[in-house]
C-alpha cells in the first residue's frame, strides 16, 4: 500500500501498476519487465517515501527500484546477488535502506544513494544463511532485526 486509496501490484505480464480506489476502472503502469514475458515477483513500497518501490524480476538477481514520478525508468538496479532475488523488503526507519534475498543464500542490505555511481551500487552488510532464503521481514519495532526464512526455518 502507499498512501490512502493507493495500492500497486505486480503480474505475470511483468508490469507494475498503481490503482487508485476512487476509480476502480482504470490503473497505471509505471514500470514494465524490459524482458518480454518475464513476470514480477514482488512489490515492496518504501514506507518512509512513498515515492520510491522496488520489485524484482522472476529468475533475476537484479532488484529494481523505481521512482513513481518518473515512470518506466528505474532509479537504481542492485545487482549483486549471485542467484535469483526472492524476497525484498524496505526499512521501516530509514527511507534510503532496503534488504534483499535468495538462492545465493545471501540476505544483503543497501543503502541507495541520491545518485547511483556508473559502476553500480555495493551493499552495505551482508549475512549467509547456508541455503536459499525464500523470504524475508524488518522488524518495525526493532529496526535492527530482519527475519529470514530458509529451510523450513526462520533466523
Amino acid at each position: 500500500w502507499g498512501e490512502a486509496r493507493v495500492f500497486a501490484s505486480v503480474s505475470a505480464d511483468g508490469s507494475v501498476r498503481i490503482f487508485d480506489l476512487r476509480d476502480k476502472e482504470h490503473s497505471t503502469i509505471i514500470y514494465e519487465s524490459p524482458h518480454p514475458d518475464t513476470p514480477l515477483l514482488r512489490l515492496a513500497w518504501n514506507k518512509q517515501d512513498l515515492r520510491y518501490m522496488a520489485t524484482i524480476l522472476m529468475d533475476s538477481n537484479k532488484v529494481v527500484i523505481l521512482d513513481i514520478r518518473s515512470p518506466t525508468t528505474p532509479v537504481a538496479e542492485l545487482e549483486r546477488h549471485r542467484g535469483s532475488v526472492n524476497a525484498i523488503a524496505w526499512a521501516p526507519h530509514s527511507s534510503t535502506h532496503i534488504c534483499s534475498a535468495g538462492d545465493d543464500t545471501q540476505a544483503l542490505i543497501w543503502e541507495l544513494p541520491t545518485l547511483a555511481s556508473p559502476t553500480g551500487i555495493d551493499p552495505m552488510c551482508m549475512y549467509s544463511a547456508g541455503c536459499e532464503i525464500n523470504q524475508l521481514q524488518w522488524s518495525a519495532a526493532q529496526p535492527d532485526w530482519i527475519a529470514i526464512a530458509f529451510a523450513n526455518k526462520v533466523q
